[in-house]
């Protein structure tokens, strides 16, 4: 089946995405033909924009990696969907065939694409990156599925576990950092302290649920969750702003003897942490994780009946919605922190 459509590609580092229209191929084995109804934005897709991963040897290239849509054809060998099937579409790698990487035909030649993107009206991608939407989430919510809140909760869910009593800090309210702050509102934690430099995301995390809130632009974290905590530091830190500095705060913020830091941010591919050895060997720990040690299969179906039973209302995260035309200022926007999650209409009308 040949699909004509339109998608943001980009052909140059720190220059505009340009809306385009390309050409899908046939489909190959184990690949999944999706027609696409909305896409988060995140910081990772910044990030490669930007150039903050470093040289980009695949340009030019499509971006996007959380969305939500509806199946239009699927290749040879693919089980897990069937057309008609509404579909959540994430970089998180589920069951099914890690099919080959994908390359649209565009105006000028061969444009690049990985397992998955969801910048673009239609995507081809692997049925591994693919998941069926449960009942009960509404498509628009679904992006979020893709990779926020995966990454977010399943920090919480996965990795962290607190146990009755614990004291927890997230550091950084965009759209991880928000989902790891709902899921600690499923367990008994004593006291949950929410991070960030925006006050408007401050308090959208003390509606959430946040103890204690600290603007990291007046105070300093670290002495300020010491204070809260005793002197003794979080038993738990979320770390998902990006910046190697606030994930030093985050350790430094993490208590002694058992006390985890856990990062999913992702810095410039130049930068490294500084941290102190002596507070490793007083039993600090420092773990970044790949996801969330997320399994989509598992855990989407998890997370929606949360979601259906009123514990994640992941819609207060969009604080601005924007067509594809307008992914630039998306992506700017983010950059800025003038949205949490913007979220992108591609074809509302799936549902």
């Amino acid at each position: 089946m040949s699909v004509t459509f339109r998608a943001a590609v980009l052909h140059e580092l720190n220059q505009p995405l340009s809306i385009e229209t390309v050409e899908a191929p046939a489909l190959a084995a184990g690949q999944v033909l999706v027609k696409l109804a909305y896409s988060g934005v995140c910081h990772s897709q910044v990030m490669e924009a930007r150039g903050g991963r470093g040289p980009d040897r695949y340009l030019p290239h499509m971006l996007g990696h959380e969305g939500s849509g509806v199946v239009v054809e699927i290749g040879e060998g693919v089980a897990k969907v069937r057309p008609g099937d509404r579909v959540i579409l994430g970089w998180i790698k589920g069951a099914g065939a890690d099919a080959q990487g994908i390359r649209y035909k565009g105006r000028n030649g061969y444009i690049n694409a990985g397992a998955v993107t969801t910048f673009n009206e239609y995507a081809v991608v692997a049925e591994n990156r693919v998941t069926p939407l449960p009942p009960g989430v509404p498509m628009d919510v679904a992006a979020l599925f893709g990779c926020a809140l995966p990454v977010g909760a399943g920090i919480v869910i996965n990795i962290a576990k607190p146990p009755p009593g614990s004291t927890l800090a997230v550091f950084g309210l965009g759209g991880i950092g928000l989902s790891a702050l709902m899921a600690c509102k499923l367990f008994s934690c004593k006291q949950l302290i929410a991070v960030d430099v925006e006050p408007a995301k401050l308090e959208m995390a003390r509606e959430l649920g946040a103890t204690a809130v600290i603007d990291a632009s007046r105070s300093n974290p670290v002495e300020e969750i010491r204070a809260l905590t005793g002197g003794l530091g979080v038993d738990f830190a979320i770390e998902s702003a990006g910046l190697t500095r606030v994930i030093e705060q985050a350790f430094d913020a993490t208590r002694r003897f058992g006390g985890l830091c856990v990062f999913a941010s992702h810095p410039k591919s130049d930068e490294k942490i500084a941290l102190d050895p002596f507070e490793l060997i007083c039993g600090k720990r420092i773990l970044g994780t790949w996801g969330g040690d997320s399994r989509p299969g598992h855990d989407i179906e998890l997370l929606a009946g949360l979601y259906r039973d009123g514990k994640l209302p992941l819609a207060s995260m969009f604080t601005r919605r924007y067509a594809l035309t307008e992914i630039n200022a998306a992506l700017d926007d983010l950059e800025h922190r003038r949205s949490v999650r913007p979220l992108i209409e591609i074809d509302p009308t799936l549902g």
